[in-house]
């Protein structure tokens, strides 16, 4: 009997141990924007999911998968790595083109958050847009290493100088997530013909390094009124790229370079 009650008497203080430490509730609403091709009459709309924030992951990659594996799995929406190195989970999170991954829930209940695809791009489904067209730009400016004088079979590599290395940093670090292209006012108007600052950017990585010999080719592809000069210097990609670079500045060196020629 003494045992049975000391067996009681320590599940009841273990269960007020365990209500003592169990955190409130924190009810977020997230916002999302659904469209199915398989429905195309219903038009576009936001649906809410309310997520505890006690019982997900800090980003907001963690509550979409969240909501998929226990509220809705027909929610759509790009994810890899989740790290910031694949560039698939780009989406507009609250206002701004960022990364699901690396973008932290803002834990004020006291606002929704609005999540929607990539802003000016034709929609596959959901939260998925179709950069078919961004990666054809892509492969237009040729993003691979050109020389006219074959490399001697030697064993050798093909070498460049500590100080022309350092030439491409801030360059070679973006992912193609298209943050900032679809955040310039210039691509939404143009982008059949601008080439955006994500591609020009890559473009002038080309342009400067060291070891590439097309140079000349490269400059006339840019060479019209459309491919670069569309950009009139608005920086919204500079601010919103989540890794932090500076297509702006690397548009106006192309310039730079395309003047002084």
């Amino acid at each position: 009997m003494f045992k049975q009650s000391l067996v009681l008497s320590r599940q009841f203080t273990r269960s007020l141990a365990t209500a003592a430490n169990a955190k409130p509730s924190l009810v977020k609403s997230f916002k999302i924007y659904r469209w199915s091709p398989d429905t195309p009459e219903v038009k576009p709309k936001l649906v809410s999911y309310d997520i505890d924030l006690n019982d997900c992951g800090p980003m907001v990659l963690d509550a979409l998968l969240k909501i998929k594996n226990e509220q809705d799995s027909t929610l759509t929406f790009r994810r890899s790595c989740r790290e910031g190195i694949c560039g698939s989970c780009a989406m507009n999170i609250g206002g701004r083109n960022t990364l699901a991954c690396l973008c932290r829930i803002d834990r004020d209940t006291s606002k929704d958050l609005k999540i929607y695809p990539l802003p000016h791009m034709f929609v596959v489904r959901d939260l998925v847009p179709d950069l078919t067209h961004f990666y054809k730009q892509y492969k237009s400016i040729e993003p691979y290493l050109q020389r006219e004088q074959e490399i001697p079979d030697d064993g050798k590599e093909n070498l460049q100088s500590i100080a022309d290395r350092k030439k491409l940093d801030g360059l070679y670090e973006c992912i193609l997530c298209a943050c900032c292209s679809t955040s310039c006012p210039s691509y939404w108007w143009n982008q059949q013909e601008y080439l955006g600052p994500a591609v020009l950017m890559q473009a002038f990585r080309w342009l400067i390094d060291s070891r590439d010999q097309a140079s000349a080719k490269r400059k006339e592809i840019l060479q019209n009124s459309m491919s670069l000069y569309r950009c009139h210097t608005i920086l919204n990609c500079t601010r919103t790229c989540p890794k932090g670079l500076n297509p702006g500045r690397a548009i106006a060196e192309i310039k730079k370079q395309l003047a002084f020629d």
